[in-house]
């Protein structure tokens, strides 16, 4: 079996750790400061917890001796020091940050190295990005590209419309930090929480809005190609507005500390969530001025008889998919690999990919039912 040392035993370290027992592949050393944060993954299949402070850069080095690759599931801000030893025992490296500047931090450590460097495997950026670019490929020119993603509550009973279901600093980290963008042709940044609009799909009123580090690298992928590229969190009605009264009338945007101990005291946790990818491209194809939209809606479900929610499942599948890939050698083995780098058809074919398409991986898992049609591509 493969060996993989997975750093952060949280909510998503937990589903990633869920999900590669389960595979029967991997054998996994679980990392977390304390063994109290590693209570939920100790009981899990081919998995040992392992007390280790993934802040000490030596501890992690220490840790990873011999494993194929190390997977970081911390907080964005541990994300460099843990590349670090990733780059100093050999070992391959994949992370779920959204943070733009720990990104360029590791895209650094990257060049020169020998083994892979893939940063942003999660949903978004990640996954969001693959099918993107796999979107965009499907023109002869490109106008625009548009990125939505939502983690949602299903059953929304307070006044944000929101409840916790991933990290609480990486949320307010995105609701905080400038975001790239393409307006008018232009690389840019504009303000997070800014941008607000509205829609409705299937009879469901959204609101979606700027946040920070979706994109990943597609800015710099797309620069000079395209019109206009952005990316918005999905929220329900009313959202925006009332955490803008907490960042900017409050003044809690000068202390995330105490936003996150707000959050986490008020907001209860749910598995009952869902996850709404919607990708829309428009440009020219053969003449004529087209629009086609990926649309993926994506429930929670039970792996190992635990129950994962839509934003663990979607998040951990993003990473252990890659993770399949690069074991299998179908992506590079060393240098940085972006996100947009990594071809749709694989990652869809993947085991893990597939939970991204729910009706095709109950077709994966029932040999003799017949495929139903996928319903994600929507052209206008």
């Amino acid at each position: 079996m493969t060996r993989i040392l997975l750093l952060g035993g949280g909510k998503i370290g937990e589903a990633i750790a869920t999900l590669l027992g389960e595979s029967g592949d991997y054998q996994i050393v679980v990392g977390d400061r304390t063994a109290q944060a590693l209570a939920g993954v100790a009981a899990l299949p081919r998995v040992t917890p392992q007390v280790i402070d993934a802040s000490d850069e030596d501890a992690v080095a220490a840790a990873a001796g011999g494993a194929f690759a190390i997977l970081s599931a911390c907080p964005f801000f541990l994300t460099v020091g843990i590349a670090r030893a990733a780059r100093r025992v050999g070992a391959h490296y994949l992370d779920l940050t959204e943070d733009v500047a720990s990104t360029a931090e590791v895209r650094v450590l990257a060049e020169g190295a020998s083994h892979a460097f893939i940063p942003q495997c999660g949903l978004a950026p990640g996954f969001i990005s693959i099918a993107a670019n796999d979107l965009a490929q499907r023109f002869d020119s490109l106008d625009s590209l548009r990125l939505r993603v939502g983690a949602l509550p299903r059953f929304p009973t307070n006044g944000l419309k929101y409840n916790l279901s991933w990290s609480t600093q990486g949320l307010v980290n995105e609701y905080l930090r400038p975001c790239e963008a393409i307006v008018d042709g232009r690389l840019t940044t504009v303000q997070p929480m800014d941008g607000l609009e509205s829609f409705s799909l299937d009879g469901v009123a959204y609101e979606a809005f700027n946040t920070s580090g979706g994109l990943g690298s597609l800015c710099e992928t797309y620069a000079g190609r395209l019109r206009a590229l952005d990316y918005r969190s999905v929220r329900y009605p009313g959202h925006c507005a009332l955490m803008k009264v907490l960042l900017d009338d409050l003044g809690l945007s000068r202390r995330p500390d105490l936003l996150c101990e707000l959050l986490d005291a008020g907001l209860p946790i749910t598995a009952q969530d869902m996850v709404l990818v919607l990708v829309t491209a428009r440009g020219q194809r053969q003449g004529r001025f087209i629009e086609e939209s990926l649309i993926s809606r994506i429930f929670g479900k039970q792996v190992a008889g635990r129950q994962l929610s839509a934003i663990g499942l979607t998040t951990a599948s993003g990473i252990t998919a890659v993770l399949d890939l690069l074991v299998e050698g179908a992506l590079p083995d060393r240098g940085l690999i972006r996100q947009e780098d990594i071809p749709l058809p694989l990652f869809r074919a993947n085991r893990f990919g597939r939970n991204y398409w729910p009706d095709e991986a109950e077709a994966a898992q029932s040999p003799q039912a017949p495929a139903r049609p996928s319903p994600d591509l929507c052209p206008a």
